[in-house]
């Protein structure tokens, strides 16, 4: 059951310039022209099919999505019923017959007068372009105009902190706005589809309340913000809901999806329109549940059929949506190499039963050029700098314990993660170990390890991280090895090592009580333990510069 909440493109799609209309809609920019311009808009409208809209409780910003207008015109700050009203003039008899006669009907279907349905919410967007809403303290909040709610999302951005030099602005609509939308043009269609302009003009590509709530506040906020509309890491996304969910809608969803399989009439284009249209029907119980989408022809629906339609839209008109705003910026990623001078911090942390267990659980240093890391930094006030960077860097390289160290620190994208998903595989690191066995070292044991290339090493999962790890065995590869002895003793020496990425050291030395074979202490016919540990290198490629 289509119960989700559609999102909207993060940034608008390329403006296409309605041809049927003569005024450049594209043009508003809050300049004197601009009234000049809304009125070329209206008057190129069917005045009749206008104010029966206006009587159905439509706003003026979907009157204009339902004829395909799109651009800045949304902006407007003075489109309302009584501008359009003014610019159209009296009506002719014809149109005062047609359009009373819808009032008359829509004041018997909801008991509402025409006056009250003008004070409705428009049942379309439910004043998502009226800009009214619920705020989440359920205070009903009505802005004058365009401009007004882009002042408010303008002001929380400034308030929370935000560094941004561009936007992409996100809208999140519940599926209801697509659902009245259907109503209304099954009514149109009913009513007008004889008339020339109808396939000319109604029929045209329907600006989507998404689209339009863009197009009414990008301007103003580009303006206030100081910033441009376009894709960024930085988003603003609003977010329409509906307290109470409605079984009926979701009742409409699933059937209109049901609806979407059913392909009819000659593939001009505008009877796969009448595939949604239909849908409506059979949930204004014009239809039984074993009616046949798509077999009864559109023109032939009764106008009782039709003002089913339009009072169950109205009668859903009842309340705004709730309204919230939120920002979030695309993670900051920084990478770098880092060195581990001291034994007595943590490579990571030893928690067993929920419970750290000490404060240093790693006896391992990292030398040598360091090992890469990548830091991720969620929803970021601010953009660093290039420099700002430099000087983290140098502050953590000159804390006074000099218990770590930090590499070629820079700010790098999202493919950081593939960088060293890539080359995690495939790397090789190097060690130095103190290693101390049972037994005096000899020289044919220098010799005898130093031998051995990619030898071949079944482990276990260690004893010491079953607690954490799946108990499975791994074959692991030790490139090379070289022992150093170490002056005035027989018993340790500096065992040198080259690995595939993932071996298990300590327990190479050991044996781990036999889950790690061969080891240094079946290599050499001996008891090994392992004292010391560095990591001396990490061959791996990224941030090395």
């Amino acid at each position: 059951m289509a119960t989700e909440i559609e999102a909207a493109k993060v940034v608008l799609e390329p403006e296409v310039a309605p041809v049927i209309y003569s005024a450049d809609v594209n043009q508003f920019n809050g300049g004197k022209d601009d009234s000049r311009n809304v009125e070329d808009v209206v008057r190129g409208l069917p005045s009749h099919a206008v104010k029966e809209l206006l009587s159905l409780g439509v706003c003026v910003r979907c009157i204009f999505r339902l004829f395909g207008i799109q651009g800045p015109i949304y902006g407007h700050s003075l489109l309302s019923p009584s501008i359009l009203s003014s610019i159209l003039g009296e009506l002719t008899v014809s149109e005062e017959d047609n359009v009373g006669n819808v009032l008359q009907k829509c004041e018997n279907a909801t008991g509402l007068t025409f006056e009250e349905l003008q004070r409705k919410v428009c049942c379309l967007c439910l004043g998502i372009l009226q800009f009214t809403f619920y705020d989440d303290r359920e205070v009903l909040v009505k802005k004058d105009s365009p401009k007004n709610l882009a002042s408010l999302i303008g002001d929380m951005v400034k308030q929370e902190g935000h560094q941004i030099d561009s936007f992409s602005l996100e809208v999140s609509m519940p599926p209801d706005i697509l659902e009245n939308d259907q109503s209304i043009w099954l009514h149109m269609k009913t009513k007008y589809v004889s008339e020339p302009w109808f396939q000319e003009k109604l029929c045209s590509k329907c600006t989507t309340a998404k689209d339009a709530l863009k197009y009414s506040i990008i301007n103003s906020l580009e303006n206030l913000l100081d910033s441009i509309c376009s894709v960024s890491s930085f988003r603003i996304r609003l977010t329409y809901s509906h307290s109470k969910a409605s079984e009926e809608t979701e009742k409409i969803s699933y059937r209109t999806e049901a609806s979407k399989r059913r392909k009819t009439g000659t593939g001009n284009g505008v009877n796969i329109v009448d595939d949604f249209l239909l849908s409506r029907v059979q949930c204004a119980d014009s239809f039984s549940d074993e009616t046949v989408v798509g077999e009864r022809p559109l023109n032939s629906m009764g106008d009782q059929e039709s003002l089913k339609c339009c009072k169950l839209l109205l009668e859903k008109a009842n309340e705004p949506y709730h309204f919230a705003v939120l920002f979030y910026r695309t993670p900051i990623y920084f990478g770098g190499r880092y060195l581990k001078y001291s034994r007595n911090v943590s490579q990571t942390r030893w928690i067993i039963d929920d419970e750290r267990m000490g404060e240093a659980s790693v006896e391992v240093r990292m030398l040598g050029s360091g090992r890469p890391f990548l830091i991720e930094v969620q929803n970021a006030r601010h953009l660093p700098s290039e420099a700002f960077v430099k000087d983290i860097e140098t502050e953590i390289n000159n804390l006074e314990n000099k218990l770590v160290g930090v590499k070629n620190l820079k700010l790098v994208g999202s493919n950081g993660w593939n960088l060293m998903h890539e080359g995690e595989a495939e790397k090789q690191k190097q060690y130095a170990a103190i290693v101390w066995i049972s037994r005096h070292l000899k020289e044919e044991d220098m010799q005898s390890v130093s031998s051995l290339k990619d030898l071949k090493v079944l482990q276990r999962t260690p004893v010491r991280v079953l607690h954490r790890r799946s108990p499975l065995e791994r074959e692991k590869i030790i490139h090379w090895m070289k022992i150093e002895s170490i002056a005035g003793s027989s018993q340790y020496f500096l065992l040198h090592l080259c690995t595939q990425a993932g071996t298990y050291i300590k327990e190479f030395v050991h044996g781990d009580l036999g889950r790690t074979h061969p080891n240094v202490g079946s290599i050499l016919g001996c008891r090994a333990e392992i004292l010391q540990l560095d990591v001396t290198d990490v061959k791996m490629d990224c941030f090395l510069t």
